[in-house]
């Protein structure tokens, strides 16, 4: 399964928190509340891929009620790191939040065991990396549990780099060829994440809504803009080994204009809410 280092999830942080889809947070905020968890009594949540708890240290100070988490990944580094970075979290009305955590590798767990007794499912830039096949057994699981999933911040094909310059539609394709390589899940879904999985949700009896959670970066964000082209640049030398000096001259132009200020990036991402219908 694929992992990420502690310094690019605390470097993107601060942009997930922006960019989130607030009307689904609200959403979820109804849909737990009508799910009829008695007074006193805590309401499960499984926040899969966690890495440092970012999602978790998101969600949890804007629902409301007792909450437990437990936080899965194949991680034990960033696992322990999560633990120590959600202790002591409080819910929106002020209620405890208790967290665990859980060391779990998700592509070869069987997800229907893992979510029992949850009431609630989410992750975060998760759902472009896995297969097909691995969303289908996602929202199986989910349906069996009878759990509300929100899966946030996923990336759906869109991106924009300004000034635009030459090379732009290239490292683009290549990124999207990359995209689709194995990433620990099977052969990954990419900007069709989201799609599939509104289909599969829907499928399986749940009402689905989506909403954009675009990254907009621009003047003072320039170590996350360059940590995001280097990762383009890379995954497009990958993906086209033959064509690797254009896409680094690609970088370099990019790369110009940051450092000059005058680079804007928009990565478009799709957060999607599932609820299951009564009956």
């Amino acid at each position: 399964m694929i992992g990420f280092s502690a310094d690019w999830l605390a470097l993107r942080e601060p942009a997930d928190a922006r960019a989130r889809a607030a009307t689904l947070e609200l959403g979820l905020v109804t849909a737990l509340a009508s799910g009829g968890r008695g007074p006193g009594r805590p309401w499960i949540a499984l926040d899969l891929a966690s890495g440092t708890g970012s999602n978790v240290r998101h969600l949890a100070a804007r629902l409301p009620g007792l909450q437990r988490w437990r936080l899965l990944d194949s991680d034990p580094t960033l696992l322990e790191r999560a633990g120590e970075r959600c202790a002591g979290l409080r819910a929106a009305d002020g209620s405890p939040v208790a967290v665990e955590t859980q060391r779990l590798d998700l592509s070869r767990a069987s997800l229907a065991s893992a979510f029992e007794g949850a009431c609630l499912v989410t992750a975060s830039a998760l759902l472009d990396l896995v297969s097909e096949g691995w969303l289908q057994d996602l929202a199986a699981a989910c349906a069996s549990a009878g759990a509300v999933a929100l899966l946030a911040l996923d990336y759906d094909g869109r991106r924009e780099c300004v000034p635009v310059e030459a090379g732009d539609a290239q490292a683009l394709a290549a990124f999207h060829q990359h995209q689709h390589r194995d990433k620990g899940f099977g052969l990954a879904l990419g900007a069709r994440a989201t799609d599939v999985a509104a289909a599969a949700f829907a499928a399986r009896g749940f009402s689905v809504l989506r909403a954009r959670s675009d990254w907009t970066l621009g003047p003072g964000e320039e170590r996350l803009q360059a940590a995001l082209l280097r990762g383009w640049a890379e995954a497009a030398i990958e993906a086209q080994p033959g064509a690797r000096a254009a896409h680094e001259a690609w970088l370099a132009r990019r790369e110009s204009h940051l450092a000059t200020g005058a680079s804007r990036l928009r990565v478009g991402h799709l957060d999607l809410l599932a609820v299951p219908r009564p009956g």
